[in-house]
C-alpha cells in the first residue's frame, strides 16, 4: 500500500483541523508583474481588457487564460509572463505550461520561464500524483469527517466546498472526481455536495461526454436546491462555455433576470460579451453595476475601457478622469488610457503631456516610447530622435524597442530610407531579433528591396516556424511582390491553420486567391477579414476583387466606407485611382 504523499497529508490534516482550507491568494500587483500594453493601438487595447477586468474581479483562472491568449496573439513576452505568473500562483498547470513556453519562445534569455517549466516537469509546480493505495483509507477518513459534521449540526456544506481545493495539486483529476462523487452520494440534498461533484468533473478538463453530462447534471441539481446561488451559476456557465459560449450567455442572461442582485453573474456575463466582441452589451452591464454601487470602481473601469474600445472618446475620457481623481488603478493603467484617448483625437500636445505623466514601470516604458511618437506628430522629428537616444534602455528588449520606435518615427514621415538605416544598424547589434527582422523586411519591401525582404522573413520563419504572423508575412510578400504565388499560398495556408480567425491572414488568403484567379473564394475571405477588422488595406483588396468580378458599385461602396475614416491611406488611394479613374 502506497502511503499518502506529504503535501496531500497536510491538506487532509487541514481539513480535519479547520474544516476549511485557505484558498490560494489571487495574485495582485504585489506579487505578479503589472499587466503591460504590447502596443498602444486601439485594436490591441481590447485584447487584454478581459484579463484586466477578470483580475480585478479576482477571477484568476479567466485572467490567466485571457492574458495567455493576448500574449499569443500579440507575441508579447510581458503578457506571457503575466499569464504564467498568475497561473503558477493559482495552480493552473496547463495555462502555466503554455504561458511559460510562449514566454521562453518570445524571450529566449529569460530564466524565470525555464524555472517554471522545470518545476512543472519535476512535479514541484502544481502537480502531485493521486495516491492509489491510500484511496480507501482517505475515503474512510473523509466519510467520518462528513458524518460527524452532519451529526453535530454544523453541516457538510463547507467541507464539500473545500474538497476540490484540498486536491488542487493532484494530477489524476479523474480519481479526484470519482472520490468526490462517492463522498457526495449520501448528501443528495446538499447543494454544496452537488457543486463539489460538478467542479471535480469540470476539473478533469472534460470534454469526455460522460464527464460533461455528470458535471452538468450535478450543477443542475445544486441550482435546483439553491436556485439563486451565483457561485453555482458561474460554474455552470463555465461548463456550458466549453462547448458553446452562446449557451453560457443565454443561461447567464436568464439567471441574472431572475437574480438581479447577482453581481458575480453579471460580471461573468459581461466578460462573455467581451469575448464575443459585444462591447455595447458588456458596457451596459458594467455601467449598471457601477451605478448600483459607485464604490465598485472596477465596474467603472470596465465601462471606461469598453467605451474606449467603442471609440466613444468623450465617455471614456470622462470615466477615466473620474477614476484618476479617485486614485483607482495600478501602474499607470488609467493614465495610459487617457494618453491614448488624446492621441486618438489628434490632441498631440495633450497626449504628450499625458504620456509623460504615466508612472515608471512597464506601462511607463511604453509611454516613454509614445512620447517620441508625439514629438513626431508635432513635426519635431529631430527632437524625437534626440529624446530616444537619451532614453535609459537597460535591457536588450528595451534597446530593440528604442530602435523600432525611431524607425517607426521615420516611417511615419515617409523616410523609409532613414528607417532602413536605423533598422539595419540595429540588426548588426541584434542579428536574430524577430522584431527587427520583421520591421526591416517591411521597410525593405517599401524600398523595392524585395529579395532582401524575403531573406529577412525566411530567417524569421526559421527562428519561429510555428509563428502565424511570420508565415503570413513571408507568404504575402511572395504573393504580392513575386510570381511565386503558389509558394506564398502554401505559407499563408499554414498560417491560417494556426490562427484561423486572424483578419490579416484572412486578407492575405483572399489576396492570394485573387492572384490565382479564384475571385469568388477571394471575395469570401476578404469579406470575413473586413467584417472582423475594418481596415483600409483590406477594403482596398476587397474592392479590387469586386471590381474584377464586375461588381463596380459594391467596390466603390467598400472603398468609400474606409476613405471616410482613412482618407490618406496610400494603398487605398492608389487602388481607387488605378481602377476607378
Amino acid at each position: 500500500m502506497t502511503r499518502t504523499p506529504h503535501r496531500l497529508a497536510v491538506a487532509v490534516a487541514a481539513l480535519f483541523a479547520t474544516v476549511a482550507l485557505a484558498q490560494s491568494p489571487v495574485p495582485g500587483p504585489e506579487n505578479v508583474p503589472p499587466a503591460p500594453r504590447p502596443s498602444l493601438s486601439t485594436d490591441l487595447f481590447y485584447r487584454i481588457l478581459l484579463g484586466d477586468v477578470a483580475l480585478q474581479r479576482g477571477d484568476a483562472a479567466l485572467a490567466a487564460r485571457a492574458y495567455y491568449e493576448a500574449a499569443r496573439e500579440a507575441q508579447d513576452p510581458r503578457l506571457a509572463r503575466r499569464a504564467a505568473e498568475i497561473a503558477v500562483a493559482t495552480r493552473q498547470r496547463g495555462v502555466a505550461e503554455a504561458s511559460a513556453k510562449l514566454w521562453l519562445d518570445l524571450e529566449p534569455t529569460a530564466e524565470r520561464p525555464r524555472q517554471i517549466l522545470a518545476g512543472l516537469t519535476t512535479g514541484s509546480v502544481g502537480r502531485e500524483p493521486m495516491p492509489s493505495g491510500a484511496d480507501e483509507e482517505l475515503k474512510a477518513r473523509l466519510e467520518k469527517l462528513l458524518a460527524d459534521a452532519a451529526l453535530t449540526g454544523g453541516g457538510v456544506g463547507e467541507i464539500f466546498l473545500q474538497l476540490n481545493r484540498a486536491f488542487a495539486q493532484q494530477n489524476d483529476k479523474l480519481a479526484v472526481y470519482r472520490l468526490v462523487d462517492e463522498l457526495a452520494r449520501p448528501y443528495a440534498t446538499s447543494a454544496e455536495a452537488q457543486f463539489a461533484v460538478s467542479l471535480a468533473a469540470y476539473n478533469t478538463g472534460l470534454p469526455d461526454a460522460a464527464l460533461t453530462k455528470a458535471a452538468r447534471d450535478a450543477i443542475d441539481r445544486a441550482l435546483a436546491i439553491n436556485p439563486g446561488w451565483d457561485r453555482a451559476a458561474l460554474l455552470k456557465s463555465d461548463i456550458l462555455a466549453r462547448s458553446s459560449t452562446t449557451a453560457a450567455i443565454e443561461f447567464l442572461e436568464d439567471f441574472t433576470r431572475r437574480n438581479p442582485e447577482a453581481k458575480p453573474a453579471f460580471g461573468a456575463l459581461a466578460q462573455f460579451y467581451v469575448e464575443q466582441k459585444r462591447y455595447a452589451d458588456a458596457r451596459r452591464i458594467f455601467e449598471k453595476l457601477w451605478n448600483n454601487d459607485p464604490s465598485a470602481r472596477e465596474f467603472e473601469f470596465g465601462a471606461a475601457a469598453l467605451a474606449f474600445q467603442m471609440k466613444d472618446w468623450d465617455a471614456a475620457e470622462r470615466l477615466f478622469l473620474d477614476l484618476r481623481k479617485a486614485g483607482y488603478g495600478d501602474n499607470g493603467a488609467v493614465e495610459l488610457y487617457l494618453a491614448q484617448i488624446a492621441e486618438e483625437q489628434k490632441r498631440w500636445d495633450e497626449a504628450l503631456t499625458r504620456y509623460r505623466a504615466v508612472p515608471d514601470g512597464e506601462r511607463g516604458w511604453l509611454a516613454k516610447l509614445r512620447v517620441a511618437a508625439m514629438y513626431g506628430k508635432l513635426g519635431r522629428v529631430g527632437e524625437a530622435r534626440r529624446y530616444l537616444s537619451d532614453l535609459p534602455a537597460v535591457t536588450i528588449e528595451q534597446r530593440i524597442q528604442v530602435r523600432q520606435a525611431e524607425a517607426q518615427l521615420l516611417r511615419d514621415v515617409n523616410d523609409n530610407a532613414g528607417a532602413y538605416a536605423v533598422l539595419t544598424q540595429a540588426l548588426v547589434e541584434h542579428p536574430d531579433s524577430p522584431d527587427l527582422l520583421y520591421d526591416t523586411a517591411m521597410v525593405a519591401e517599401k524600398l523595392d528591396r524585395v529579395q532582401e525582404s524575403e531573406t529577412k522573413l525566411k530567417r524569421l520563419v526559421e527562428l519561429k516556424p510555428d509563428d502565424a504572423h511570420a508565415l503570413n508575412a513571408l507568404g504575402y510578400t511572395l504573393v504580392d511582390r513575386t510570381s511565386r504565388v503558389q509558394e506564398g499560398y502554401v505559407l499563408i495556408e499554414r498560417a491560417l491553420k494556426i490562427a484561423p480567425e486572424d483578419p490579416f491572414i484572412l486578407d492575405s488568403m483572399g489576396w492570394a486567391l485573387f492572384r490565382m484567379g479564384r475571385l469568388d473564394d477571394a471575395a469570401t475571405y476578404l469579406r470575413r477579414a473586413l467584417a472582423e477588422r475594418p481596415d483600409a488595406e483590406i477594403a482596398a483588396h476587397l474592392g479590387e476583387v469586386l471590381w474584377a468580378k464586375g461588381e463596380r458599385d459594391g467596390a466603390r461602396a467598400v472603398w468609400q466606407s474606409q476613405l471616410t475614416i482613412h482618407p490618406d491611406n496610400p494603398v487605398l488611394l492608389e487602388t481607387v485611382r488605378r481602377l476607378a479613374r
